[in-house]
This record gives structure tokens, sequence and C-alpha cells, in this order.
């Protein structure tokens, strides 16, 4: 199962390129940028990565991200996660980035966009692997902060195909952002966003109903609401799910108890991600042989997951099917 899963060709839809700076990278740049970090040695940045809940994450991510400041930079960080996705068997990824951790701080978005933009075309170009890039508005900071980080993203359309929410879910409803969603729609951009993953199923309708949006981000609480459980089949929303995330955070205290396999059973279109790798511990292979091996999961059912990895993906009809072209030629050529 481990060579299968692999081997298997497969979609990234929930990533967090910030969340993929490994401490190793973390420590260069900072060197390279001459700036101090809070922790003596690379072992002891590890062992801060015991969380308590998202918040405890946040408040580490973000002083890992200070240390970003140049083009350079975030090219670095970009042109890492692809390598290790090529490891991997990623054909395709769609990355969320955060420009108000940089922005704030004072970086210029052009920075940040540019050294993103400049590792996913060598990425395709070396590699041959495709990757959309998706803005996320902080939801701890206003309404009209997104709204103007919106402004600031309007001459990089060409670079960004949707918009996102992230940052603490609890006590930020996604009706907060629904004027900056409208807007976003209407300037053609793709909206998804995190809900159901601390908050709660409540928060999976907002963000369908008032963000319009059209894949749902964790949204692993759904299962507490049957109701929506049955439109989120009908209407083939797709679920962006981490499981290590989510057992990091304490969404679930143990991988055994995740509920991916009664929502797979269900008839949602559930997708494995790894949300912030370098934190939580897994990068997709290891959230799909993780997950597998914790529920017991079938190949079948795990190519069903990579095909809806490939289904869920905002890729043209004509590029998904030749992804899952890849898929059906290397399950039948697979030998165990």
């Amino acid at each position: 199962m481990e060579n299968f899963i692999q081997g298997l060709p497969k979609a990234e839809l929930h990533l967090h390129i910030e969340g993929s700076l490994e401490p190793e990278l973390m420590f260069t740049i900072a060197e390279r940028n001459a700036i101090s970090l809070p922790f003596a040695s690379i072992n002891e940045v590890r062992q801060a990565y015991d969380f308590a809940d998202l918040q405890s994450f946040l408040d580490i991510y973000y002083q890992g991200a200070k240390v970003l400041l140049y083009e350079q930079d975030f090219y670095d960080m970009t042109l890492a996660y692809f390598e290790k996705a090529r490891q991997d068997n990623i054909r395709h990824a769609e990355i969320f980035f955060d420009p108000q951790t940089h922005t704030d701080r004072g970086v210029p978005f052009h920075t940040v966009i540019t050294g993103i933009a400049r590792a996913q075309q060598d990425a395709q170009q070396q590699w041959g692997i495709s990757s959309l890039l998706i803005m996320c508005f902080l939801r701890h900071l206003s309404a009209e902060a997104a709204m103007q980080t919106l402004e600031a993203a309007l001459p990089y359309k060409k670079q960004i195909i949707g918009v996102g929410l992230d940052s603490s879910e609890r006590d930020y409803p996604p009706e907060i952002f629904a004027e900056v969603f409208q807007r976003a729609t209407a300037e053609g951009f793709l909206t998804v966003a995190h809900a159901g993953e601390e908050g709660p199923a409540d928060y999976i309708w907002q963000a369908l109903n008032q963000l319009n949006v059209a894949r749902i981000d964790h949204g692993v609480r759904c299962w507490e609401d049957p109701t929506l459980v049955a439109h989120l089949v009908k209407t083939g929303i797709p679920l962006t799910v981490c499981p290590l995330s989510n057992v990091k955070l304490r969404v679930f205290n143990d991988l055994k108890q995740h509920n991916l396999k009664k929502l797979l059973d269900a008839g949602l279109r559930v997708t494995i991600n790894s949300d912030d790798p370098a934190y939580f511990g897994g990068y997709i292979n290891e959230n799909y042989l993780a997950t597998q091996q914790a529920l017991d999961l079938t190949k079948d059912e795990m190519i069903v997951i990579a095909q809806n990895s490939i289904h869920a993906s905002f890729l043209n009809e004509a590029d998904k099917q030749q992804l899952l072209d890849h898929i059906d030629g290397y399950v039948k050529a697979f030998v165990d």
C-alpha cells in the first residue's frame, strides 16, 4: 500500500505555502536576512510544534513567516514545496498564500506574488507540476482590511485564480466577509473558505450561502448536521480534508477517530491534503498513508480520494481528464 500511495498521481488542494516553511530553510533565510529567531536551534523549533489548538499553532506560524522579506525568500520556500510535491507524485497543486501576513510587515504585495509565481513557473517547466494560486484573507483581521487586500490583488488577476478565508475560525464566522467575497466574485475570482474545522457546521452553511464558495476547506464538522451532509452530497461541493492537521490541532484526539471514512461512505467528495506540512508532521503522502492505516481504507477508496482531488480542482475539463487518465493508467499498471 505504501508503494501504491507513493506513485499514485494526485492533486493537492489545501496547502498554505507559508506552512511549508521547514525549520532548516527558516534558519537559512533568517541568517541571510540577518533576522533573529526566538529559537536556539532547529530542534527547539520542532519541539515548539506541540499545539493545544489552532491559535497556538498560528502564533508560531506567524513568527516563522517573519523571516520572509524578499522575492528570493518566497521563491525558495515555494520551490522547496514543489520539490516535495514531485517526490509525492503531485501532478497539480492549488496553493494558498496569506498576503496580509507579509504586507502588514511592510513587505510589498508584488514581492510576495512574484517570488511565488516564479517558483510555480519553474516547477511547471522542470517537473510538469501545474499549479494555481489562491489568496486567503485572514479572518482575525477586519473585513475592511480584507477588502483592501482584494484591491491590492486586482492587478494580479493573471496570477491569482481565487480567494479564500483562513486563520482563526472560532468567533470569526464567514458572514463577516460576505461583501468582500461578493466583490471578489464580481471581479472574476473563484471562492473557497475554511469552515467546519474548529467552527460549527453553521459556518459551513454561511460559507455556502453567503460566500458562495465552490469548495469547503476542512469541513469535517458537517457531520454534526445531517441536512448539511445531504446538501453537500447532492451538490458535490468538495471538502479539502487535512487529517494529520486535524489531529495536531486537536479537532480529533486520534486519527482512528477521524470521520473521513464516514464522509467518504456517505458520498461526499472528500480529498486528502497536508495543510501546513512543516508544522503538522507530514506532506500529502504521509497524510494518505497514515489515514489509510488508521481507518483501514482499501486501495479502491484511496483511488477514489485521488480521483476526487482532480474532480475538485479548478483545472479545465480537458486537463482534469488527462490527470484522471494518468490515475487509471497507473492503477492498471501497478503490480503489488
